[in-house]
């Protein structure tokens, strides 16, 4: 291998299981890789640390590497997602006052519009980093309801670890975030989790294992490596839901009760939870125009360029695996669980529901979105 230390970033969330499993288990040390993990506050820091080289690579939102690339956001950096780590996870929480007042007066928009004819000010509501997959389920989930994201309520920034601290002081009044911090503010207390990913989007990638696309063409066999050690921690995750909570807790990853993380809902593995779709990325990418945080583009070289399917076949090939063959599937055809069988041998998969019954076809047409009517289109 061209480099065996490695410094992987993570952000304290229930998925960066594989990162730590992979550190904790020993199967980065089978790959012959000798892993330091950092422990990072926030998302903007693993952006940062990466794009300069503090980190050889990282635990990245799903859009992350999309949007290092097209220069989103403070730095740009071509970025590549070498695989997924899990499926789903994020909950969409409101504070329990909140909910008191919704249910008195008949949902969200009737509590929003009677804040608005009492001269109030909007209510926030809080996501993990500006171009994020919460901040694209927040808003879908919102616009379901018709709700405008961008008029009726104020969007923030606040980091995972921080966000049940600001829902008790009462500075927003709701979040999407991943686990276990919405199951956290429910065993508080302290608000309900009104919404999950599988409610938004079943069978969604959330986070993916980033590194620059300089570091993976100077250290292929590196990635490699590394891939294949991250696919074995997740078949790991998969198989010891207990064990793997306890690990978590630990002060120096979640320092949160194993109970409160074994509430989440995560598939860290099965129904190719790790193989990197470009068609999931073209569908970020087409939310992304949708509301205004990127402009016109070739959305399918983007994709290409930045998710990488390719490496992740190579590793998971000589693990003896079965892989996906193609790089697209259809999204939100399946309420129930189905078999790929595109794949060097068939795959069990999962629901892949979108929200209010949309659809997504990314290969038939990639530039569409078919939306629900109810759903709010600025």
């Amino acid at each position: 291998m061209e480099k065996t230390r490695l410094k992987l970033g993570f952000v304290p969330l229930t998925d960066c299981a594989p990162l730590v499993v992979a550190k904790e288990r020993g199967f980065f040390a089978e790959q012959g890789l000798d892993v330091e993990l950092s422990r990072e506050p926030s998302w903007a820091n693993i952006r940062d640390k990466v794009a300069v080289g503090a980190l050889d690579g990282a635990q990245m939102l799903a859009t992350m590497p999309l949007s290092m690339t097209l220069g989103l956001a403070a730095i740009r950096e071509p970025t590549i997602a070498v695989m997924a780590l899990n499926l789903g996870g994020n909950t969409i929480t409101l504070s329990t006052e909140l909910c008191r007042r919704m249910e008195a007066v008949g949902g969200l928009k009737a509590v929003i519009d009677e804040d608005k004819a009492l001269g109030r000010d909007p209510m926030a509501f809080a996501m993990v980093y500006p171009v994020s997959t919460h901040h694209l389920e927040l808003r879908l989930w919102l616009a379901s309801a018709g709700i405008d994201p961008d008029r009726d309520v104020r969007l923030v920034v606040v980091p995972p670890p921080q966000m049940v601290a600001h829902l008790s002081a009462g500075n927003i009044a709701g979040f999407c975030v991943g686990e276990p911090w919405g199951s956290l503010a429910a065993n508080l207390e302290l608000g309900r989790i009104v919404a999950t990913s599988n409610d938004i989007f079943a069978g969604r990638i959330e986070k993916v294992l980033g590194v620059t696309r300089a570091f993976a063409d100077t250290n292929p066999e590196t990635v490699t490596a590394m891939i294949k050690a991250v696919i074995n921690a997740a078949r790991w995750c998969d198989a010891n839901p207990a064990e793997l909570a306890d690990i978590l807790s630990q002060p120096a990853i979640l320092n949160v009760p194993a109970d409160v993380i074994r509430k989440g809902q995560f598939t860290f593995h099965a129904h190719a939870a790790n193989f990197p779709w470009r068609s999931q990325a073209i569908w970020y990418l087409r939310q992304m125009q949708r509301w205004g945080q990127c402009g016109d583009m070739d959305v399918r070289r983007v994709a290409e360029n930045v998710y990488r399917p390719d490496l992740y076949r190579l590793a998971a090939l000589e693990l003896g695996l079965a892989v996906p063959l193609t790089d697209y599937k259809t999204e939100g055809h399946h309420a129930n669980p189905w078999v790929l069988d595109k794949a060097t041998a068939p795959i069990a998969m999962g629901p892949d529901l979108l929200l209010d019954g949309a659809l997504f076809d990314a290969v038939a047409a990639p530039d569409v979105t078919v939306q629900a009517a109810k759903e709010f289109t600025p």
